[in-house]
């Protein structure tokens, strides 16, 4: 971040008049307003039917999980909660917008939405079957009153001599927020099954898709505004991210068609959003275009980032303390909200 941001950042003072998503603040006679993009892993949310040709056989009454309406309800309320939170300090009615992943269909998303904690949000939802073999999907929330889609397409990861791989597509959603021309792209990587090394090549295809779909974007409009976001299921330093991917964490070291990644400064601190036998990883991002790190606020620019870790999302004790409460774990149900963390950024722009 360029010098001057950094002061002008320290400079704010944060008054908030409005409790919507683009609410506003003041810094001396100059009022900005700030909108809220979200990313959230769902952690299976699957119905209690058993679907043909889903493998959901153990999110089922009889299957493996027992899995039945009583935890399916409590599985949407505990989820609705924390999209209810996430960076409300900030925006209090929550996000804009929110991609998410790992839910199994079109179905949980209407159930989910019109969850007592954010049903006067009114959520819409822009989904599309993928041909994971998990079933599982990506999709995207978004408040009508804020985003007006223009446009929406999936695109499938299809790997050379892999024709029998099958992996969740990537989602780009094109429309106006707030007026602004905005382009947001929904993504979750091939996992790390098999080995993080032989898995490895799966995730940098999918990288290259999302360099494909960015690059599609910007031959129409240089000077697009994208944002990149997803369960990556690679870390903020790797391969696919800064190399396939053309992320960098020194926004002024972009060059065009960069993303900007601001959630790498957080795993070298040692924050992530999930754990796994004592290392966390960082693996779900959301990425601003170089388009928005300009110092120039009469439109939409990145201000902040975090990672959604509140206390409440947490383990409270034994040997996984502080790791996210999930909702089974050692083949126990937990009751809890995702195995990984949300995270968001923040936009601003100056009011006239």
């Amino acid at each position: 971040m360029h010098n001057d941001k950094r002061s002008f950042v320290k400079l704010i003072t944060l008054f908030l008049l409005l409790a919507i998503p683009l609410i506003t603040f003041s810094q001396k006679e100059k009022q900005y307003k700030v909108v809220n993009i979200a990313f959230y892993n769902l952690e299976n949310l699957f119905d209690t039917l058993d679907t043909p040709d889903v493998n959901d056989r153990d999110y089922t009454p009889e299957g493996l999980n027992r899995w039945d309406t009583k935890k399916y309800n409590e599985k949407l309320e505990n989820l609705a909660e924390v999209l209810s939170k996430i960076g409300a300090d900030a925006t209090p009615h929550g996000p804009a917008v929110i991609g998410l992943a790992e839910m199994e269909n079109r179905n949980v998303l209407e159930d989910l939405v019109k969850q007592e904690a954010i049903a006067d949000r009114n959520y819409r939802i822009v989904h599309y079957d993928s041909p994971d073999r998990r079933g599982i999907d990506v999709a995207l929330f978004y408040q009508s009153e804020y985003f007006e889609v223009t446009n929406s397409v999936s695109h499938r990861l299809n790997i050379e001599g892999r024709e029998n791989f099958y992996t969740r597509d990537q989602l780009l959603v094109s429309g106006l927020l707030d007026g602004e021309e905005f382009h947001f792209i929904v993504s979750h990587w091939p996992s790390r099954s098999g080995g993080e090394s032989r898995s490895r090549p799966l995730r940098n295809a999918a990288a290259d898709l999302g360099r494909h779909i960015i690059d599609s974007v910007l031959s129409i409009n240089p000077n697009a505004k994208i944002i990149y976001m997803g369960d990556l299921n690679d870390n903020p330093d790797n391969q696919s991210v800064m190399k396939h991917l053309r992320s960098k964490p020194d926004a002024k070291k972009l060059e065009e068609g960069d993303l900007f990644n601001p959630f790498y400064s957080f795993y070298k601190k040692g924050i992530g959003t999930l754990a796994w036998r004592d290392t966390w990883s960082l693996f779900d991002m959301v990425m601003p275009s170089k388009s928005l790190m300009e110092k120039d606020f009469s439109s939409y620019r990145f201000y902040k980032a975090n990672v959604f870790n509140k206390n409440f999302l947490q383990q409270k004790s034994g040997r996984f303390k502080g790791y996210p409460l999930r909702t089974h774990g050692g083949g126990q149900y937990l009751g809890g909200y995702s195995d990984h963390f949300p995270t968001y950024i923040l936009l601003i722009k100056e009011i006239d």
